[in-house]
C-alpha cells in the first residue's frame, strides 16, 4: 500500500510552517510576538526531541 504525498510530507510541511511563523514573529516585535515565537519554535523542537529520544523496538 503506497502513501500519498500528503501522508509523507504533511508533518514536515507543518513543522516548517510553524518554524517560519516563529522566526517571523521573533522579528516583528515584543510582548505577544515573543510568546507566539516561543510557542511556534518550541513545538517543532519538542517533537524532534521526543522522536529522537524514543526507544525503538528490539526487533527493528
Amino acid at each position: 500500500m503506497s502513501k500519498t504525498p500528503m501522508q509523507i510530507w504533511g508533518a514536515p510541511i507543518v513543522l516548517a510552517i510553524l518554524t517560519v511563523i516563529g522566526l517571523v514573529a521573533a522579528l516583528l516585535g515584543d510582548g505577544v510576538w515573543d510568546a507566539v515565537s516561543a510557542v511556534a519554535l518550541g513545538i517543532p523542537t519538542l517533537l524532534c526531541f521526543w522522536y529522537g529520544l524514543r526507544r525503538r523496538p528490539a526487533g527493528s
